[in-house]
């Protein structure tokens, strides 16, 4: 079957989250074939370029969701962006479609500032704002793209009336002028996805399933799929991204107003892609419980973990090495939420223990000044807690603290960096799904950890696991593996066990592979013929590319017709439009078949 794969600043980029995971599922289903559909965060992402894609990988479009008017001068008009970049809404709709467009943008800001989706205007199967939703999808089908529409006086002025419409809270009834023009703005790069030339029979309207691998901008191209195509979506959450929306620091660029309003919108969005999603698939509990609390129903709720390669890590957690037994090893990007000051501080309890201890740090700061800012914050508090010790009056000091990058000659790898300590350490506030602590469990490490987003989860009964922004606790935690290699060697075996059985790259595909063919199993048939694929009157078509159209040699012509799609040739390999005949069969393919009929 062919699956239309839907990502957000990931896969195929070279940068992003959930690109290994999206790159493993693609290379681990060779049975199946994979069209990309992938929105852009930045032109840094878009100038590092892409990772090599497989050869089941049939058609890749492309959107950036960074461009804006101050990026015009760099980058021109945004790629996959279709529409009339108009000056007014006056001069991109005529009075009918402005009367649609002011009624849709009504419904749905409204329901955005009243943080709820019922009123009078439901038409039964949703409420006001997924009325809003579709009609501007509709519209901008129709008629062109909205990126002007969004940000013009006339949704401007929408967005004013509904933020002092009764029944609004406090907080949006207080804002202003800018706010109305920063939601505004927000809104529009938030909704590009409906301007995007992407709604056809030759894009999103020729896969089977489409497979959203976040939810958010990336699944509303999956809803309107469904809605146009009757294609069911799969939707994939391996993080909290909505949670984002509602923990925004006060400090922030935008304002109270603007992050309750955009909060409101993305959790009206969720609420909506988890009510047309056919299956939702969780990356853990901690997931499932913010999806279950959005409106996701129980029944279309299946928890996948992520897969993780373990071969990388197979020389460490089957050798009977103990690692430093007296040293502790934490890894990870180095950023608050990582929380390394109570870690210091931590350690500071533990060598008062064990005055032996060490603490060996790996990981570089994460982009942007705000990584570098706290690691110099965390290397001068490590030397005023550690001053450099030295045995004599005439030896070299040494800190007990060290802050390593991996990929020196001391470290190469990264498995050679959990091999370096003998208990793992995670202190986060902050965590969704705790990748260094898989890795570590695949190393047959004992850790310590925070009790944050689905560490209790991952460990289970394998490691321990302590109360976040709590030094004593954690220290005291650490002092009691130290001390006890019996226990250690125990837990760690323990832990590679439950990783190898739970968190391993096989079981992900092999659920995949399974909830693919159940949910294409499911669905109902699709009618139409090579020319046209919406004709009812056509047989069904239960896959977008049949099985024969694989087949190994030539078919007469009438099966090759029946069976190949427009663009397709008879070993599955797409061929130009230019190429295709009148009855939909390239000229190659419907020549071989004559030769040999």
């Amino acid at each position: 079957m062919r699956i239309g794969l839907l990502t957000d600043g990931g896969y195929p980029y070279a940068t992003g989250e959930s690109r290994l995971w999206c790159d493993r599922l693609v290379r681990g289903l060779p049975q199946h074939e994979f069209d990309l559909f992938a929105l852009s965060r930045s032109a840094d992402q878009e100038q590092q370029g892409w990772v090599r894609l497989p050869d089941r990988v049939g058609r890749v479009r492309t959107a950036p969701m960074w461009t804006h008017e101050e990026d015009a001068r760099h980058t021109g008009r945004p790629r996959g962006l279709t529409g009339r970049l108009a000056t007014g809404l006056g001069r991109s709709y005529g009075r009918r479609d402005r009367r649609r467009f002011t009624a849709h943008l009504t419904a749905l800001v409204g329901a955005v500032c009243a943080g709820t989706e019922t009123g009078p205007e439901s038409d039964g199967e949703g409420g006001p704002f997924t009325d809003g939703l579709y009609g501007l999808a509709e519209l901008a089908r129709e008629r062109g793209g909205l990126h002007h529409a969004l940000r013009s006086e006339t949704a401007v002025r929408i967005v004013e009336a509904a933020c002092r419409a009764p029944g609004t809270g406090r907080t949006v009834h207080s804002a202003t002028v800018p706010d109305y023009l920063a939601f505004a703005a927000g809104l529009e790069r938030t909704l590009r996805p409906l301007s995007l030339d992407w709604y056809d029979d030759d894009s999103l309207g020729a896969v089977d399933l489409c497979h959203a691998a976040s939810g958010g901008a990336a699944a509303l191209p999956g809803l309107l799929a469904k809605r146009f195509f009757g294609v069911p979506l799969l939707v994939t959450e391996h993080g909290v991204p909505l949670r984002a929306h509602y923990l925004a620091a006060p400090e922030a660029p935008l304002g109270a107003p603007v992050r309750a309003l955009l909060a409101n919108f993305h959790g009206l969005l969720a609420s909506e892609v988890y009510r047309q999603a056919a299956l939702i698939t969780p990356g853990n509990t901690h997931v499932r419980r913010w999806q279950e609390r959005f409106g996701a129903d129980r029944s279309k709720l299946r928890t996948v973990y992520p897969g993780m390669e373990a071969e990388r890590f197979g020389a460490v957690g089957e050798g009977d090495d103990d690692g430093g037994p007296g040293t502790l090893v934490w890894i990870g990007r180095i950023e608050p939420a990582k929380d390394l000051i109570a870690l210091l501080h931590a350690f500071a309890e533990v060598r008062r223990a064990e005055p032996d201890a060490r603490l060996r740090i790996f990981g570089a700061p994460v982009q942007g000044g705000e990584g570098d800012t706290y690691l110099a914050h965390c290397r001068a508090l490590a030397a005023q807690l550690f001053p450099d010790e030295a045995t004599d009056a005439h030896a070299v000091g040494d800190n007990p603290v060290t802050f390593e990058e991996i990929g020196g000659p001391e470290v190469p790898d990264l498995a050679e960096a959990y091999a370096a300590g003998g208990v793992v350490v995670l202190s986060s506030v902050v965590e969704g799904f705790p990748i260094s602590l898989v890795e570590a469990m695949f190393c047959g490490r004992a850790t310590v950890s925070t009790d944050v987003g689905a560490v209790v989860e991952v460990v289970g009964g394998t490691g321990l696991v302590v109360p976040p922004r709590n030094p004593r606790a954690l220290a005291d935690a650490c002092v009691a593996l130290l001390r006890d290699p019996e226990r250690r060697a125990r837990l760690g075996a323990a832990a590679r066990a439950r990783a190898l059985e739970l968190f391993t790259v096989e079981q992900n595909l092999a659920a995949f592979r399974g909830i693919y063919l159940d949910l294409v199993g499911h669905a109902p048939a699709r009618w139409g013929t090579p020319s046209d694929p919406q004709d009812p009157a056509g047989p069904p078509r239960p896959f977008a590319t049949p099985p024969e159209a694989h087949v190994l040699g030539a078919l007469p012509p009438g099966r090759i017709a029946a069976a190949l799609p427009a663009g397709v040739a008879a070993g599955g390999s797409r061929v130009p439009s230019w190429a295709v005949g009148a009855e939909g069969v390239c000229a190659g393919a419907r020549g071989a078949g004559d030769g040999d009929a």
